[in-house]
């Protein structure tokens, strides 16, 4: 079949025609389990009907008007952001990578108000913080940077969840002005550091005056029984970034920052002519009231446990079944060896899930998941891993 769209994706043989809550339904009429939520991006599941009702409402009212304009919507958005996270003040642009973008021109300006003229930024190895050329330039994948060089200058990477890396790695440079970390490394396979190791980021952070920046793109909303990861540490950052589950879909970033880090950025210093429109705040708006007045959040630990147990329990026999680690529902299935088939094989059985970091199966179920659904997924895809390392 002929196609005008360019290969830049691997894409799987399936179309999605509607959905509602964790379930999908193709073009043909199969259904289909959702244990990816768009990568992330749909906590609320399809088709939810507070984000159908707030964009339909909106889109007959305004959509856009530029930033050149005060947004009410945007000023109330950005008002309950930081009522739920302790930050002081939100960028908004469209994208996750858009808001690593805004905290990386943020460090560099800070770096230059203290007199430093080529600023570095620590960033971990593993990580991933986007595609732009700055986020890439970021990001600690050497595979998803081949072809695109040079790079952007100014960063270092060092292993994560090693704090004495980190520590050797600020002794040695001068020019080092912020650390930009994931809580848990979602596309690296699911990494989830030592309980204290955002505590002792923090720690050196304050140590040298380095500005502590968090990309909780695939990490916030929710997702890790928090509705930002950081909140299980009693901490804060200096800079904070969502996206994903933020307008459930609808196109949407933030670039939240606090204390020094929330004036640095002035007019003229940054912008994106779409970015907080009316239409993405009002999906925005009904994400964030949706998990403040609901038990999603606070039951997203026990369904992580009950997937997580359920898989244990169904491939306890298994040697080739590494580890099963989760944060709420972020969940990696690590395998003894590469398992990207499994993708295509849980589709025939009408499941969606992702592997990543070659061998770790990566689920990351909406937080509407129900428990027979759970049940499902987890007798699915035990199956599948048995057959799959048999």
């Amino acid at each position: 079949m002929t196609t005008h769209i360019m290969p830049t994706y691997a894409r799987q043989a399936v179309t999605f025609d509607h959905g509602d809550g964790a379930w999908l339904w193709d073009i043909d009429g199969k259904r289909y389990l959702d244990a990816l939520a768009g990568i992330a991006v749909c906590n609320l599941g399809h088709a939810h009907p507070a984000i159908h009702q707030a964009i339909s409402q909106q889109s007959q009212k305004l959509i856009h008007t530029s930033n050149l304009y005060g947004v009410k919507l945007q000023e109330e958005l950005a008002d309950r952001l930081c009522q739920l996270s302790g930050m002081e003040n939100v960028f908004f642009c469209n994208s996750g990578t858009e808001a690593n973008e805004a905290a990386i021109k943020l460090a560099r300006k800070y770096g230059h108000q203290q007199g430093i003229e080529e600023p570095v930024i620590v960033t971990m190895d593993k990580s991933f913080h986007g595609r732009t050329m700055g986020a890439l330039a970021a990001t600690g994948n050497n595979k998803v940077k081949q072809g695109f060089a040079p790079l952007l200058s100014g960063f270092v990477h060092v292993p994560y969840n090693d704090i004495a890396a980190l520590q050797t790695a600020i002794a040695a440079d001068s020019n080092i002005v912020a650390v930009l970390v994931e809580p848990i490394q979602g596309e690296g396979g699911v990494n989830i550091p030592a309980s204290d190791y955002l505590n002792k980021v923090r720690a050196l952070c304050d140590e040298h005056n380095l500005l502590m920046m968090l990309d909780e793109i695939q990490t916030g909303m929710g997702r890790t029984g928090r509705f930002l990861a950081f909140q299980h540490n009693d901490l804060l950052p200096d800079v904070c970034t969502l996206a994903k589950a933020l307008g459930n879909g609808v196109p949407m970033g933030a670039c939240m920052a606090r204390g020094k880090a929330a004036t640095i950025l002035t007019a003229g210093n940054h912008g994106s002519t779409f970015g907080g429109n009316p239409l993405a705040c009002s999906a925005a708006m009904a994400v964030v009231d949706t998990l403040s007045n609901t038990d999603l959040i606070a039951k997203a630990e026990a369904k992580g446990q009950a997937i997580c147990s359920g898989i244990e329990r169904l491939t306890a026999d298994n040697p080739h079944v590494v580890s099963i680690r989760h944060k709420g529902l972020m969940i990696g299935i690590e395998l003894d060896a590469p398992c990207s088939e499994l993708v295509g094989k849980a589709l025939e059985k009408g499941l969606l899930i992702n592997v990543t970091a070659e061998n770790t199966i990566r689920l990351l179920p909406p937080l509407v998941i129900s428990d027979e659904q759970i049940d499902l997924l987890t007798e699915t895809l035990s199956a599948l891993i048995q057959e799959h390392t048999q």
